[in-house]
């Protein structure tokens, strides 16, 4: 029987906040009947306001969601619902599934088996050479191009930029494009985020300054490092298939679940999950993409821990990952993950940015830290009294003082420059509390 999940897990899996609110209205037991778990499969009929009511499943090895209701939001509330029920021990046990559930099951592992199967049969696909060297000359050339832009900023002043600043990234980050070189492109478009900071000037001369660095390094790449060489690549825009990914050397841990947000952007759904190795201390990021409507992987459940390996995109500073083989079904965390200590980031924090200086996120778990006011500003703080501030964007953070209570906590946070953005800390009980 796979072990329960808090109330808090089961929630984390909604789409939105509304169906949050959804799912607690349709986890009354009254609602369900022909319920029942065996394993890692779970179902029930919920009354809706048809006659027939509605039949959800649910995977829990995954988790995976199967309902015959018209919603589009994935998983809809009743999968939701039901899986509340279950957490708050409502769904009994049975020792055959509901035929209905049954021939899910069974469909998912047929499709598991071929995938399997397609998984072993080696690749016939050959890379195309003469269009990667179209590519590289695309890219080399508007590369050189923007070092000649860059030059002339610096040249003649950085006073007119609030003016012009925006006509001009924006035709630069469709040059860009058009030289197929998308990451840099990505930096131009979000610039005007320096116009925040009362010295804005010195932020874009800096902003300028790491552009400049990654157009050289991408010059001078036959002189690189192989891994870093691969970091610059990838910043400047080339994708690395997740068939290489999943062919480099795997880092088989107990991984759990630290932390998970959504994010929506130029209309693409985002799903970020950090994970933290139990036994090699290392960090990973998971990130899958879908379009409104479409349902993202919700294979990573918050607050559990699977035994998995886990592949690396090739990088200096590897963080981005993704999940190769698993090791059996994922089971609740009891515990808080390991971390460092407030005075331990800055060290973190340096290494990683000698690997890889253009590094604007790195997840941590910070423990034994307290939230306070230092200065008027917001920080975690260690036991010598150091403090490390909170990203402007968390506000005043009132849910982590509630549940630290004055307490020492182990918080997980997304480092950023401008500061740390608090994800989830863990409450007396150990329980996961999403921030």
């Amino acid at each position: 029987m796979t072990e329960r999940w808090s109330r808090d897990q089961v929630l984390a899996l909604a789409p939105d906040a509304a169906s949050q609110k959804a799912a607690s209205g349709v986890s009354a037991p009254r609602k369900w009947s022909a319920m029942g778990v065996n394993g890692s499969a779970l179902w029930g009929e919920c009354a809706g306001s048809g006659s027939k009511p509605y039949q959800a499943c649910v995977d829990l090895s995954e988790p995976a969601y199967r309902c015959s209701c018209p919603s589009r939001k994935f998983p809809c509330k009743h999968a939701l619902g039901l899986l509340l029920l279950w957490s708050a021990d409502g769904v009994p046990p049975a020792a055959e599934m509901a035929p209905w559930a049954a021939e899910w099951f069974a469909q998912r592992a047929a499709r598991a088996e071929k995938a399997a199967e397609k998984k072993a049969e080696p690749s016939a696909a050959k890379p195309d050479d003469g269009r990667a060297r179209q590519r590289e000359e695309r890219v080399t050339a508007g590369l050189a191009e923007l070092e000649r832009w860059l030059s002339d900023q610096v040249a003649g002043g950085l006073s007119d930029a609030r003016q012009t600043g925006l006509a001009e990234w924006s035709d630069l980050a469709k040059r860009l494009v058009d030289a197929q070189a998308p990451g840099l492109a990505g930096t131009f478009s979000g610039l005007t985020r320096v116009f925040r900071d009362e010295n804005w000037p010195g932020r874009l001369l800096g902003e300028y300054a790491m552009v400049h660095l990654l157009a050289v390094a991408h010059r001078r790449a036959a002189e690189l490092p192989g891994d870093l060489r691969e970091t610059v690549r990838q910043r400047v825009g080339y994708q690395v298939a997740k068939e290489t990914v999943l062919a480099l050397p795997p880092i088989r841990d107990e991984w759990q679940v630290i932390a998970l947000r959504d994010e929506e952007r130029d209309r693409l759904l985002s799903r970020r999950v950090w994970l933290h190795g139990r036994a090699t201390g290392r960090v990973a990021l998971v990130l899958s993409f879908a379009p409104p409507g479409q349902p993202l992987d919700a294979s990573l459940v918050l607050g559990t821990r699977v035994d998995a390996d886990v592949s690396y995109y090739p990088g200096a500073a590897p963080l981005r990952a993704l999940i190769a083989d698993r090791y059996g079904a994922a089971v609740p965390a009891r515990a808080p993950a390991s971390g460092v200590s407030v005075e331990g980031v800055p060290r973190v924090i340096a290494d990683v940015l000698t690997r890889d200086p253009w590094t604007e996120s790195w997840p941590l778990v910070i423990t034994g830290a307290r939230v306070g006011r230092d200065g008027g500003e917001w920080r975690l703080l260690g036991d010598s009294g150091q403090g490390l501030r909170l990203h402007p964007s968390a506000g005043d953070p009132w849910k982590l003082v509630a549940v630290s209570g004055g307490r020492p906590v182990t918080v997980a946070v997304e480092w950023t420059p401008d500061g740390l953005r608090p994800l989830t800390t863990w409450d007396e009980n150990d329980e996961v509390v999403v921030l």
